[in-house]
């Protein structure tokens, strides 16, 4: 058998070159697969890390500065003949012509020498690499066209340049120098896809903050549901409660009257009439409140901004006190700054704002005084209102703007206000860009300050209400002396409550509960007045009142609507269908019996 020596022969001497030349260019393919993987595993492991809600999670820095030290180790433990190498990232400069150096691997002065690169009048130029330095956009345009290049663009999905990654060598010597070439190859090709993993990674990185943002977005959105479904339950649960409280005595009490039949002489009667009459006032007060609040927080609120005469308006709601005031034997106290005089600002909800700190007031308030303070302080006035009463305690202020927050009032013989008073009052106040301050001590009395600006910028001031005054005078009547009066009403209580006064106050009145029931009785007799309510059950009681007036027999009869509709403009819409004025229910009975006298006795015009 022959027999072949592993040895090389003499003259294979000629191939070990390009051998040994092969072997390196293996070993570089090698090491740069390898290296790519180790930098696709790093960023992956960034990745991962995104998603971590321990620990902080990844942002684009990890993302650069884990490129830049990745290749750092790969091209300066390589074996390819690399002594020093740098590797940066510079960032491109928001509406600038530069880049900035952000991430860099090691400083210079560790042996790689500047970059290089030839201007314009081919004068050589050095850029070096350092945090913060500042390297022109066309510079790095420049060493993107070097051969082999030192720069490669980072690009996102739009095409639009993030930065560039940057590679400086210094004292490059392969093993051998006919592989040079393949050498500096490989770099590039290390550094061309190390950008592109930089690339991938950064738009993965956004993908999954951006699924994070939605998830969070989400996450709130989710919870802020959640915390609004627990206030709608709390307030209907708080509305149900304080609805059925007065409800149950007016039921309870009615009952009680039923069955023992009603004798005007018997004072316990009388007691529990006057139980009925509070808790039905009280009940309607918290409709008002939660009808205010309501319009309030869906912002629908309309304001009428007015030049507001202050020592009369004050004036104006201390007489609506005065009575519940000298009841209890207190004293009332008015003192007004003499510079205090116009103020721009809705009269009716800045009356409403001082009476319920008024009511709070002479509610808390047993013996003493109780007194409403005006003053001008710099571009504001201060409204203050000011008892000798219980005080509230620093628990009770915390709460004291929370809705349905009540103090207990032991003085009081039940529960008084609706506990939603406090609330209308700040959000009136901070609609009329103002603010509320409280200062309270136990048994010591409290202050409530309502704190407006005298102007309202940038608001239309009115006198007032333009619509009411046009459609008032576009129906006029003659006052008649008749005393007959129609009554169209469907409810049988309102329409047996409304006959029974107004005939008391000697008036006839024929009560009819439909429309075609109100045109029978037109065709024998002519009222002085019509009292119509708005929703009638065979038509639109609007409607109605436009047929009349478009009827001549019918134009001189006076036509007071009444209706349960009590929002902001209801007034207007029922005097411009031809109504001669407006009452909303519950009816005041001494309100309805003056507008009757108004429009059938000739007291008015």
């Amino acid at each position: 058998m022959q027999q072949y020596s592993s040895l090389p022969e003499h003259n294979s001497k000629i191939e070990t070159t390009p051998m040994l030349a092969k072997s390196q260019q293996l070993r570089a393919e090698l090491w740069l697969e390898r290296s790519l993987n180790q930098l696709q595993s790093r960023l992956g492991d960034r990745l991962q890390s995104a998603f971590s809600t321990v620990q902080p999670r990844t942002t684009e820095a990890d993302i650069f500065q884990t490129v830049v030290n990745e290749l750092d180790f790969a091209l300066n433990n390589s074996n390819l003949g690399l002594s020093q190498c740098a590797v940066a990232i510079a960032l491109c400069q928001p509406q600038t012509a530069d880049g900035k150096v952000y991430y860099i691997s090691r400083p210079l002065s560790f042996g790689c020498q500047p970059l290089f690169l030839e201007d314009i009048a081919k004068q050589e130029k050095k850029l070096r690499l350092q945090i913060q330095q500042v390297i022109q956009i066309q510079d790095l345009h420049e060493l993107e066209k070097q051969q082999p290049p030192q720069a490669w663009r980072l690009t996102d999905d739009s095409g639009v340049i993030i930065g560039w990654l940057i590679m400086v060598i210094d004292n490059f010597k392969p093993h051998h120098k006919k592989s040079t070439a393949s050498y500096l190859h490989i770099n590039t090709q290390l550094m061309e896809r190390a950008a592109e993993q930089c690339v991938k990674t950064l738009a993965h990185l956004k993908q999954i903050q951006s699924l994070q943002q939605q998830s969070e977005n989400l996450y709130i959105a989710n919870q802020e549901l959640e915390r609004t479904n627990q206030l709608k339950n709390q307030f209907l649960a708080n509305t149900s409660h304080e609805i059925r409280t007065p409800l149950s005595s007016i039921i309870g009490f009615t009952h009680l009257l039923l069955a023992q039949g009603y004798d005007p002489t018997k004072e316990r009667h009388h007691e529990y009439l006057n139980i009925i009459q509070s808790s039905g006032k009280h009940l309607l007060a918290l409709i008002n409140d939660i009808l205010d609040l309501s319009k309030i927080e869906a912002n629908q609120l309309e304001v009428q901004w007015e030049r507001v005469n202050i020592p009369e308006v004050c004036q104006n709601v201390l007489a609506l006190v005065k009575e519940k005031a000298g009841n209890k034997g207190l004293k009332l106290s008015l003192e007004i700054d003499p510079n205090a005089k116009i103020l721009i600002a809705d009269p009716l909800r800045l009356k409403q704002m001082l009476l319920n700190l008024l009511f709070n007031a002479l509610k808390f308030t047993s013996q003493g005084s109780v007194g409403l303070k005006v003053a001008v302080q710099n571009s504001f006035i201060h409204f203050t209102v000011w008892d000798t009463g219980s005080g509230i305690s620093c628990e009770n202020l915390a709460l004291l703007f929370q809705p349905y927050f009540q103090i207990s009032n032991p003085s009081a013989a039940g529960n008084e206000g609706t506990g939603l008073g406090l609330v209308v009052t700040r959000k009136l106040v901070e609609i009329h860009g103002g603010s509320i301050e409280v200062e309270s001590e136990v048994d010591r009395g409290s202050r409530f300050t309502i704190i407006l600006p005298i102007t309202q910028h940038g608001k239309v001031i009115v006198k007032e209400d333009e619509e009411d005054q046009e459609a008032t005078s576009s129906v006029s009547v003659k006052p008649s002396i008749s005393r007959e009066i129609l009554l169209v009403e469907d409810d049988l209580g309102n329409g047996e409550l409304i006959q029974i006064r107004l005939s008391n106050l000697g008036y006839q009145v024929t009560w009819v509960r439909n429309a075609d029931q109100m045109w029978a009785v037109l065709a024998q007799k002519q009222p002085a007045v019509i009292l119509m309510d708005v929703r009638l059950p065979d038509g639109n009681g609007l409607d109605v009142i436009k047929q009349l007036r478009e009827k001549p027999e019918y134009q001189q009869i006076a036509i007071i609507a009444q209706t349960a509709m009590a929002m902001k403009g209801d007034r207007s819409i029922c005097l411009r269908a031809g109504a001669n004025d407006y009452i909303s229910k519950p009816i005041d009975i001494k309100l309805l019996a003056s507008l009757v006298a108004k429009y059938s006795l000739g007291s008015g015009d």
